[in-house]
Order: structure tokens, then C-alpha cells, then sequence
């Protein structure tokens, strides 16, 4: 394989340069996006007949044939070496409430309530796991961050130990620009991170404290999120690379654990928020046993591949989780949760992206693989698979496009990139969209990390490039207020409940202008040679940079 040294050198050109000589998307493509494609698609994906698309069930055999169907019609060849499917061992455990948290410390001690107090699991295949005495440690916000000149481990062996974990990132805490990224948050503010990097530092348990507005939700949504059965890919070890058990514990429940130690909590986070601070021993011992059932399943990734022309080794993903919450048969009422928009919407739209790139008149240059994947509602799972286990190597993947709750609403006069400013993929999107007269505009709330919420992010934490699109907001009829007031009662009303459900006042010319629009960016990057790289400063840029380098 040719070293790919030459294109990261061309990387940091503007889209307008890398553009130069890139021949506009065919209108035969752009028009093969229709309303009423997409609307039949829907309207299949998200009937009571595919009962909620729940992973490992009926309704997952019926979404798989469904897309073998649609896409294999296409001409287009299994993804995975031969097939459509690349298998995802999925585990569920359901921890007993019975669980307490004790600490003893500096002549007391103290009892603490699953639920009310704090939420434990353990990603452990056991029947039982327990952390017995384990010396507690505090550890800020327990990030190691080589970008940042960040480190809270330096210096500190908390292997075997339970270390107590500050929410979100320093920048957040203190507005300070200077700090990451300032109030927006980056991947070290997200909750996975810190039990990822406590696994790797070795402690027995992670307990993150809970802060309502750092955390962008409540203790409630901690409680229903953390409690009853957690989903978890099956590692060949019995995921005993991870800590043995991961929890929050409440702002209350922290104070109270560090009054034992003789410390304060607000004193210990100013402290944390700060260039140098290092991790500190309490004095104090943590001990907690969560008795478990585990039950295995295996789902599955649909993987389509349109190979390309000269570049066929490069490939642009297309990818969409297939996915939603299934059946609920305690309810009374509607028990399915047809997951109409959430995300229906996302894998009609995959297959339209199929078919406009099989009515192009020759393959691009680059090959191009459509990427449904499993288990997003359950914690981006298929598509962390995927991440760790890919069928086309990284170094190969020239970036990542996601599509996940697409626009229902119509036309909109801008774009939404989540994430925007973090790689180059945005100056294709700036490019993209002014062909369309549209603007592109940040997320609003990127102190919220929704970044690191889609199935993109699982491609983008192993350094491909991916790029999140949102549904705009200023609509060309109504307004930016008029959608907004529609987003909020989706969210109130409809989001991850059964009365996700196609509904007659959808309009769904917007989700093909935006499909058009991302068509237009994955070809634009299927007829280059550059590889889009992250921006300067970002978490991701290293590893991109390092996989590239050895690229030969």
C-alpha cells in the first residue's frame, strides 16, 4: 500500500483547494432521493409488524431481510468478506438492587442506598462481583490528556483501588478557554472516558459524582439509565479489562464521603480545575457487591460495499443505526416502540444513499460502504464493534458520515454540525452546503457532548474523521423559532416512546435535501485523493496522525 504521507500533507488544505478539478455530483444521483422512496421505507421499518426493531429479536430478523432485500437489489456486494452481516456478541446484566455502597474512614463509617444514592454495575460476565476494602482516591477529573498537558494519574498506583471521578472537563468547570475547550465538552468530560481510563489505570472500581448541570441531565435520568438491565459487548475475557464495578454517586453522596476523609468537596474541585493538580488518597476504604444476571445474545451489523475504481482500498462510510428499544409487554396501551423517526428515518435514508450511488453512470474513484449498525440505543454498541473490529482497516477509512434522526420538518434555510470546528470535514460540509444556499451552524449546546453520543464517535475515537449532521433549524417557511418549538415537543412528547410513530404532518423534503447534501460530500471525497485529518488540539488528531505515519 502506497504511504498516505503525500494526502496528509494536502490535508489541511480548504475544501475550496482539495475541490479543485472534483466533478459536481450528477444530478441522476441527486434525483433518486424522493419523498415518497423515503416515505415507503419508513412507513415499512417503523410498522407494528417490525415490533420496535429490538436487538436479538423478531424484529431484527425482519430489519435484516429487509435490507438485504433493498440493498442487495442494488447490485451492490456484501460488505463483511462475503456477507451481508458482521455478528455483534451482546451481553445484558441486570444488577440486584440490594447492592450498598460502605466506606469506612478516619475512625466512621457510612451506608449508602443503591438508587437513592448512588447506581453501580459491572461490565464482569459474573453472577457476583465484589470490591472489598478497596482504598478510595480521588482523582478530579481523571483525565489523562496528553494534548491538554493534562494528566490527574501522574504520579498515583490507584491499581486495585476505587477512585472518585469529577463530571465533565476543567474547562467546563471554570469557563476558562484556556482549558480544553472551554465550556464545550470534549471526550475527556464523558462518563465513558473516565471508567475507560480508570480500566486502564488499573483501579477495582470508578464512581463518577453527579452534578446536574455539568452532567446535562438529572439524578432521574441516572437512576432509569443505570438501573434494571445494562446492555455490553462480550470481550473474549469476560470484559475483565474494564473495572470491576462503574457507578455514580450523587452530589450529596460525594460530600458526605469526603466529610469522612476530612476534605470538602467544593475545595477538592477548585483544586481539580486546575493546571497541575494531581490525585489525592482519602484515608478512607470502599467495599460494594453487586450480585448479577447475565444473559448472552448475538446481533448483527448490516455491511453493503459499492467498490470503487483506482482507490478501491479507500473507503467513505455511510452509516445509520438500524435499532430501537422493541417491545415493553408490562406497558398498558401501545407497547411497541416503533422508533419512527429514531431511526427509521436514518436507515431509509442509508438505503436512498445506496441506491443514488449505484444510479451514478461508473463507481467513484474510492469504494463506498453503507454501515447499518445494532444496538445504539443500548450505548452505540454495533457501531463500538465495528470500531474495534473493522472490515475495512482504519488507516483505509477516509472519514465517517452519520445519519440518525433525520429531518421530518422540511426545508431548512442552514445545517447543524455537531461537533463543528473539530475536523475538515467541515470545510466539505461549508462547501457542500452553499451549493444548496444553506449555512452551516454549530450545535448550540456543545457543553452537553453530544458529539460523543452517536455511532459516529465510535469511528472518531479510533481517528477517523467523522462528520454528525443535525437537522437545521431556520425553516424557510416557519423560522428558527417555529422549529424549535417542534424539536422541544418531539422531545417531550415522542422521543424513545412508543408514539414514535410516522405522523401525517412530516414533510420529509428536507431529509432529501439533506441527503443530497451528504451525497454531495461523501462523492466530493470518493473522487479525491486527501484525507480529511482532525483540527489541531483535538483529542483524536494524534492517533490519526500516528495511523497514517505508519501507513506504508
Amino acid at each position: 500500500m502506497r504511504s498516505r504521507m503525500p494526502a496528509l500533507a494536502l490535508a489541511a488544505v480548504t475544501f475550496g483547494l482539495a475541490g479543485c478539478g472534483t466533478p459536481a455530483a450528477p444530478g441522476a444521483a441527486l434525483e433518486s432521493f424522493t419523498t415518497d422512496g423515503l416515505t415507503a421505507h419508513i412507513a415499512v421499518l417503523a410498522s407494528d409488524s417490525f415490533a420496535g426493531r429490538g436487538p436479538a429479536s423478531i424484529g431484527e430478523e425482519r430489519t435484516m431481510a429487509y435490507l438485504t432485500e433493498q440493498v442487495g437489489g442494488l447490485g451492490l456486494l456484501p460488505g463483511n468478506h462475503g456477507s451481508w452481516y458482521q455478528e455483534v456478541p451482546l451481553v445484558r446484566i441486570t444488577s440486584g438492587s440490594d447492592a450498598a455502597l460502605a466506606i469506612r474512614g478516619q475512625g466512621a463509617q457510612a451506608r449508602f442506598q443503591y438508587g437513592t444514592d448512588f447506581v453501580a454495575n459491572s461490565k464482569h460476565l459474573d453472577n457476583a462481583v465484589t470490591v472489598a476494602d478497596a482504598d478510595v482516591m480521588f482523582v478530579g477529573y481523571g483525565v489523562v490528556a496528553p494534548e491538554y498537558g493534562w494528566n490527574d494519574y501522574e504520579g498515583l498506583d490507584v491499581r486495585g483501588k476505587t477512585v472518585l471521578i469529577l463530571v465533565n472537563d476543567p474547562g467546563f468547570a471554570t469557563g476558562d478557554t484556556t482549558l480544553f475547550r472551554g465550556r464545550a465538552m470534549t471526550y475527556y468530560g464523558r462518563w465513558t472516558y473516565k471508567y475507560e481510563e480508570a480500566s486502564r489505570q488499573g483501579a477495582a472500581a470508578a464512581f463518577v459524582i453527579h452534578e446536574t448541570e455539568p452532567a446535562a441531565y438529572g439524578w432521574n435520568v441516572v437512576q432509569s439509565s443505570w438501573t434494571g438491565p445494562q446492555f455490553s459487548l462480550a470481550a473474549a475475557d469476560g470484559n475483565r479489562a474494564r473495572v470491576s464495578v462503574e457507578g455514580w454517586v450523587t452530589l450529596e453522596t460525594a460530600q458526605a464521603m469526603l466529610r469522612l476523609a476530612g476534605q470538602e468537596y467544593e475545595t477538592l474541585k477548585t483544586r481539580a480545575a486546575a493546571r497541575g493538580f494531581r490525585g489525592i488518597p482519602l484515608g478512607m476504604t470502599a467495599s460494594v457487591t453487586l450480585r448479577q444476571q447475565v444473559e448472552r445474545s448475538t446481533s448483527r451489523n448490516f455491511v453493503a460495499r459499492l467498490p470503487g475504481t483506482d482507490q478501491a482500498d479507500e473507503h467513505i462510510i455511510y452509516m445509520a443505526h438500524w435499532d430501537h428499544f422493541g417491545t415493553d409487554p408490562t406497558r398498558e396501551g401501545d407497547q411497541i416502540f416503533n422508533g419512527a423517526e429514531d431511526n427509521a428515518t436514518g436507515t431509509a435514508g442509508l438505503i436512498a444513499m445506496a441506491k443514488a450511488f449505484t444510479a451514478l453512470s461508473s463507481p467513484p474513484s474510492r469504494s463506498i460502504l453503507f454501515l447499518a449498525v445494532t444496538a445504539e440505543e443500548q450505548g452505540l454498541l454495533g457501531s463500538a464493534f465495528y470500531g474495534g473490529q473493522p472490515v475495512v482497516p482504519l488507516e483505509q477509512t477516509v472519514a465517517a458520515i452519520n445519519m440518525d434522526g433525520m429531518n421530518v420538518l422540511g426545508p431548512m434555510r442552514d445545517v447543524i454540525v455537531i461537533g463543528l470546528g473539530m475536523s475538515e470535514l467541515d470545510d466539505y460540509m461549508t462547501a457542500a452546503a452553499a451549493g444548496q444556499n444553506r449555512v452551516v451552524r454549530p450545535d448550540a449546546e456543545p457543553e452537553k457532548g453530544y458529539y460523543y453520543r452517536s455511532d459516529h464517535f465510535s469511528l472518531a475515537r479510533h481517528g477517523v474523521p467523522a462528520l454528525n449532521p443535525g437537522a437545521g433549524q431556520d425553516h424557510v417557511e416557519h423560522g428558527i423559532e417555529w422549529t424549535r418549538q417542534r424539536e422541544a415537543e418531539y422531545r417531550a412528547e415522542r422521543y424513545h416512546q412508543p408514539s414514535d410513530e410516522m405522523l401525517d404532518s412530516w414533510d420529509l423534503s428536507g431529509m432529501v435535501q439533506d441527503l443530497q447534501l451528504l451525497f454531495t460530500i461523501g462523492y466530493r471525497l470518493a473522487t479525491s485523493r486527501d484525507f480529511p485529518n482532525w483540527r489541531e488540539g483535538t483529542e483524536f488528531k494524534a492517533q490519526r496522525d500516528a495511523m497514517m505515519l505508519g501507513t506504508n
